[in-house]
């Protein structure tokens, strides 16, 4: 780890803000006897608790929970300091976020090691997305570093932090404010050791981020899960639609085309993302949601038993498309592709080409039905 040649003063105390607590932080609930903390740990700036590397049965099934948006909002711990192994006052500090998914893919690549975890409060939110919103970032990096006692606790002054987290933080201002200067790790956890071994040294590998298959398939159960409201609510209007006249859907059959084009912008889009031409999520989504109607078409052409009119196609490409591009461009928040900018003018360019489709759409079927044409 880098010495202490910082400009600060850096004898144990005297870290430039003074430690401090607040009334939330003192009502906190006690995780003492949680599954995945092992013991405590003394420290000079009093005990810490020393968490174990190894995930249990339930830390899994939370973590499944949380991926299918179950009580995700809460899924999260105190922050504060922890500690894996037995450190020293040597040993590295790693900074993450309290949502327990990100501690849990810390820790768990940390058997046999020896570190410190100061976990932000990040409102139990992810370190890329706390980045953008601000809760993992330069205040609170600066705060959770006094009320944790830091500078008590280890000798050197160097903070370890995900390179995702870097978007919220201001390395010069923690540097001036807490005396700890700020080493941006590697993207992935599992890459954690390695770097440290290295001498905080990153290969390109560790700095690329990849998003693979899977790390983009495990994100769309909670997609799916907050569409539940939008689908009922959508079940709701097509009912009403019906009882003026306006029939959308005749059958239970009639529904598939509506659900596919949900899940192709919710799980085909994000599997197949590489793969799409084009840059912007809401075209990528409106063309898979466009071969989605193909297919829909194709098979009510080569089927005598359930044909459907030019009438209900033309009105398929209206709307199933917009449905997917609409679905595939909330997928923004949850992709390393984008940035907020990009996502805003996104938004700006495509939301008015949706409602505009969509809407013509009702509007078509609507005269459709009642000029009978």
């Amino acid at each position: 780890m880098p010495e202490k040649n910082t400009g600060c003063d850096n004898s144990p105390g005297s870290c430039c803000c003074g430690q401090s607590s607040t009334p939330e932080e003192s009502r906190l609930p006690d995780q003492s006897k949680a599954g995945w903390v092992k013991g405590r740990t003394s420290t000079p700036a009093g005990e810490v608790l020393q968490v174990a590397t190894c995930l249990r049965s339930e830390d899994i099934l939370g973590a499944w929970k949380a991926r299918w948006g179950i009580n995700r909002h809460n899924y999260k711990i105190n922050p504060g300091l922890y500690c894996t192994g037995n450190p020293t006052d040597e040993s590295p500090v790693l900074v993450t976020a309290n949502y327990k998914l990100s501690f849990d893919s810390l820790r768990k690549e940390l058997t046999g090691f020896d570190a410190w975890i100061l976990a932000l409060d990040t409102k139990g939110i992810n370190v890329w997305c706390a980045a953008g919103k601000g809760t993992f970032g330069t205040e609170e990096i600066v705060k959770r570093v006094a009320a944790a006692g830091l500078d008590l606790v280890v000798s050197h002054r160097t903070l370890i932090l995900p390179q995702l987290g870097a978007p919220g933080v201001a390395a010069h201002e923690v540097f001036k404010r807490s005396c700890f200067r700020v080493v941006y790790g590697p993207v992935r956890a599992s890459d954690i050791k390695a770097f440290i071994g290295a001498g905080l040294k990153a290969t390109q590998d560790m700095r690329t981020v990849k998003f693979t298959f899977s790390d983009r398939i495990v994100l769309t159960p909670v997609e799916l899960v907050h569409m539940v409201r939008p689908v009922a609510i959508a079940l709701i209007a097509v009912i009403v639609l019906n009882l003026l006249g306006i029939k959308l859907v005749r059958s239970a059959g009639d529904m598939v085309p509506y659900l596919g084009a949900i899940l192709t912008g919710c799980v085909a889009m994000p599997a197949l993302l590489p793969w799409i031409p084009g840059r912007a999520f809401a075209w990528k989504g409106w063309l898979a949601g466009l071969i989605w109607v193909l297919l829909v078409g194709a098979y009510h052409t080569w089927s005598a038993a359930s044909p459907i009119s030019w009438g209900t196609f033309l009105f398929y490409l209206l709307i199933l498309p917009p449905i997917s591009s609409f679905l595939a461009m909330n997928f923004t928040g949850s992709s390393t592709y984008t940035s907020l900018s990009g996502v805003k003018r996104e938004m700006r360019i495509w939301m008015p080409v949706i409602i505009g489709s969509a809407g013509t759409g009702i509007v078509f079927m609507g005269l459709k039905t009642f000029l009978k044409f």
